[in-house]
């Protein structure tokens, strides 16, 4: 009976990555990560209430919710062939909870709306957490160095006009 059990629970620990290798998997979400965390890294930077490890968290989170729903994908849950995962609404999903993460460090304060960058961000994160997620790790890399030229062209553009 043990032997069975412990073979049983070492299959459940070894034998899930079915449709994304292991290495692949671990390779998006550190990517994720990394990606996350320098656009982060400017948000900290510049003192705003999500930071570094909110931005990482969020991106990673993200990545390991398409990487999930690519598994989904491939599982049988009954008989019926016609039953299937839709990954659109797992990304649908992470993009509403990041919204709402992102309203979170939106407020008011004397009459004026603060940290509308820093939410958008924080969404952003999101989508680059998808993109490595589903192996699209050029293209959020690419979206990280736009962020970011939008995050410090535009601010120094901001500072020479003195809109800042």
């Amino acid at each position: 009976m043990w032997e069975y059990v412990s073979a049983e629970i070492l299959g459940e620990l070894t034998g899930s990555f079915t449709v994304v290798d292991p290495l692949i998997a671990a390779t998006r979400l550190v990517a994720a990560i990394f990606l996350g965390g320098i656009i982060g890294f400017e948000r900290e930077h510049r003192e705003k209430p999500a930071g570094l490890r909110t931005h990482m968290l969020v991106s990673m989170a993200a990545c390991l919710f398409i990487i999930v729903s690519q598994q989904l994908g491939a599982m049988t849950f009954s008989d019926q062939e016609g039953l299937r995962v839709d990954p659109l609404r797992l990304v649908e999903a992470v993009t509403a909870g990041v919204a709402f993460l992102a309203a979170g460090v939106i407020f008011t304060a004397q009459g004026k709306v603060q940290n509308v960058t820093t939410g958008a961000s924080l969404w952003l994160a999101g989508a680059i957490g998808l993109s490595c997620g589903s192996g699209q790790i050029p293209l959020a890399g690419l979206a990280t160095g736009i962020v970011l030229l939008v995050l410090f062209l535009l601010r120094f553009l901001e500072k020479w006009m003195g809109t800042d």
